[in-house]
């Protein structure tokens, strides 16, 4: 399949004001870092036929294509984001670690797919839900273009469901800034718990949620590090500074949560965060 760039009207829309955690070098390394952490908890089980037409909704920076693209040679993915950026970072991504890849990259809303119906088999779609202000209608415009009988996968993390020793009630207080800010913009970062009413709510059938836990302590340092370190407490030290600009608490507080969070990830620390993945059926 040869790779083409889908050409559309230009968007009158600036996702940067939506994705709370911000468009930096950093970002993309953090994503990927949870992608590679994450790769098989959260990928386990999802891999396309050869020759299948695959939409990923929202692949941003290309971290969770790589994995998708792994696990099922020889499909048709068309990789769609509204960041021009994020799409040129995915390229290089999918380039360098996926050799002999071809997906199509797209460049576009996913509210405004510009593919007619029936157009997928199946559709994937990965930390999405938590940043669009009607997850249901975006679900519902997914629906459109994949096929009756073709599935539709969604993964979708939950602050609420994090949990740890040491606890602190700085820490606690700094991931509600995540949260609260996450609202501001629009979005819902406790939006995994509600995967099953959206998906029925957006006409989908034979919905399956299903938990998926992270669980880091000294014996899975590789978790440690990967997700407790570089994912989970990266998330939130990200907003520090629009959490201040927003009055949620003062530069001490903040750190002090930060610092919390970090005695986590030491000797005798642990960490509990749940993801939630679903799939579903198009009626």
């Amino acid at each position: 399949m040869t790779t083409t760039q889908t050409t559309v009207p230009t968007i009158a829309h600036d996702p940067s004001r939506d994705y709370v955690h911000g468009y930096s070098d950093t970002e993309a390394r953090r994503l990927g870092d949870q992608a590679d952490t994450l790769a098989e908890l959260l990928h386990a089980g999802t891999s396309y036929p050869a020759g299948s037409r695959v939409l990923e909704a929202g692949c941003g920076v290309g971290a969770q294509t790589v994995h998708l693209l792994a696990a099922s040679p020889g499909v048709h993915l068309t990789a769609a984001d509204i960041s021009a950026d994020s799409l040129a970072q995915a390229r290089a991504r999918v380039a360098a670690q996926v050799p002999g890849a071809q997906p199509v990259w797209h460049h576009g809303d996913l509210h405004r797919l510009p593919f007619a119906d029936d157009s997928f088999d199946h559709v994937f779609v990965c930390f999405v839900l938590e940043h669009l202000a009607d997850p249901a209608a975006a679900l519902a415009a997914l629906r459109r273009v994949l096929r009756p009988g073709g599935t539709i996968t969604v993964i979708e993390g939950d602050h609420g469901s994090a949990f740890f020793h040491p606890d602190g009630a700085a820490a606690r207080a700094a991931v509600g800034h995540l949260v609260r800010l996450q609202a501001g913009a629009g979005g819902d970062s406790l939006v995994g718990r509600r995967l099953h009413p959206l998906l029925v709510e957006a006409g989908f059938g034979d919905v399956a949620v299903r938990p998926r836990t992270v669980y880091a302590d000294g014996g899975r340092p590789a978790l440690v590090e990967g997700f407790t370190r570089r994912t989970f407490i990266a998330m939130v030290e990200s907003v520090r500074a629009d959490a201040l600009a927003a009055g949620l608490g003062t530069a001490a507080e903040f750190d002090r949560g930060i610092a919390e969070l970090r005695r986590t990830a030491e000797d005798g620390g642990t960490f509990h965060y749940t993801f939630f993945k679903a799939v579903a059926v198009n009626p």
